[in-house]
């Protein structure tokens, strides 16, 4: 088995691949790069037993089939040094060494049987197909990552869940702190279909995605789902378990509407959070028609921020507390300039929304808050 690759191409894929090893893996074969050449194709696999991720690149004077595993790290250290050089790749089945030359010199290193690394488990015969565009499935993504849970007391909380519809696809998350719910009715997939996608694939996913790939084609069965684009295919497993009914949480009946500056109230947020107690990062916004004003204050060390930011409000005025962590979280993950917020009463959930939609968008963010002492 022997083959030549760019140097670039080849430490791109094989950074892609390695998001789904792990530092530490239960099987050592997983600490491997499974590479599979099949004519002027090179297949790189890699995986953490729950996730195969799998990227094909082009090569030029193949010779011979066959598969090989290498130690990721290793080959990836190799790689990085002279990836901007044309390479030459020989495997030596018979001593099981490997050997990578470029034009100034060569490296060896032992690799081990292809036969031994796990396959990929087959899908059951009763699945559900569909495309959907990249954009939408990055988007999706983009826009809920950041608010799923990091506890493990609530697996289903630690992923995306995907609400499809035959007429639109919904994208929610939450760490029962905040919650997102985006949905995008420009796509129509045509069937009707609901599951929890880790973070961790999610998070492959979006980051291999990019605007030269047209479309993503999803393949899921019970127990998981294989996604193809461009020149990748991530294969995951589902969280087990019902998902809570995230549309009860969002309150529908919101009359007082905030619109402000996106930027503005984030650097405002940041600056008073400063000061605020460590242990509740609680931030009070004390809400009139013109203005806002942020205040925080820690006891402890008597200490205290405030700072005002000018709004446009229609409502009873009202002051309500919010985590300023967890505030600053929504504020960055929104987009445009200004947004609104609805509210209701300082005991109930905040919805923050970009003041513009895109056209077939719709995003909402909420927000838990927090019981403010007079």
């Amino acid at each position: 088995m022997k083959f030549n690759i760019s140097g670039k191409s080849f430490l791109s894929q094989l950074q892609a691949v390695s998001k789904v090893i792990n530092a530490k893996n239960a099987i050592t074969i997983l600490d491997n790069f499974l590479l599979k050449l099949d004519g002027d194709i090179l297949y790189i696999t890699g995986s953490d037993s729950e996730n195969v991720m799998t990227a094909k690149v082009e090569v030029m004077d193949s010779d011979g089939e066959g598969e090989v595993a290498i130690g990721a790290k290793r080959l990836l250290e190799i790689v990085k040094e002279v990836a901007a050089q044309p390479l030459s790749i020989e495997l030596d089945e018979g001593n099981m060494l490997a050997k990578l030359t470029f034009p100034t010199g060569e490296f060896s290193f032992p690799a081990i049987s292809g036969s031994e690394y796990p396959r990929k488990k087959e899908q059951e015969a009763e699945k559900i197909e569909m495309t959907i565009p990249a954009s939408v499935l990055a988007k999706g993504i983009e826009n809920t990552i950041f608010a799923v849970s990091q506890e493990m007391i609530r697996p289903i909380m630690t992923g995306i869940f995907f609400d499809i519809k035959p007429e639109n696809i919904t994208f929610v998350s939450s760490d029962t702190h905040k919650l997102v719910k985006y949905t995008n009715s420009t796509v129509a997939p045509g069937v009707e279909l609901g599951f929890i996608l880790p973070s961790k694939p999610a998070g492959i996913i979006r980051s291999c995605i990019t605007k030269e790939d047209d479309e993503v084609k999803i393949s899921a069965d019970s127990k998981g789902a294989v996604f193809n684009f461009g020149t990748y295919e991530v294969s995951c497993r589902f969280i087990k378990g019902n998902y809570p009914p995230y549309n009860r949480v969002i309150p529908q009946d919101n009359p007082y509407k905030l619109v402000v500056d996106r930027e503005t109230l984030l650097n405002a947020t940041r600056r008073v959070s400063i000061l605020a107690n460590k242990a509740s990062n609680l931030i009070r916004m004390a809400i009139g028609a013109s203005a806002i004003e942020l205040t925080s204050q820690d006891l402890d060390y008597s200490t205290a921020a405030r700072e005002s930011v000018m709004c446009d409000y229609e409502g009873n005025p009202m002051t309500i507390g919010f985590n300023s962590d967890y505030m600053k979280e929504v504020l960055s993950n929104l987009k445009g300039e200004s947004i609104i917020v609805e509210l209701s009463d300082p005991t109930r959930p905040g919805l923050f929304m970009p003041s513009e939609k895109e056209a077939g968008e719709e995003i909402v963010m909420l927000q838990m808050p927090m019981q403010v002492f007079e």
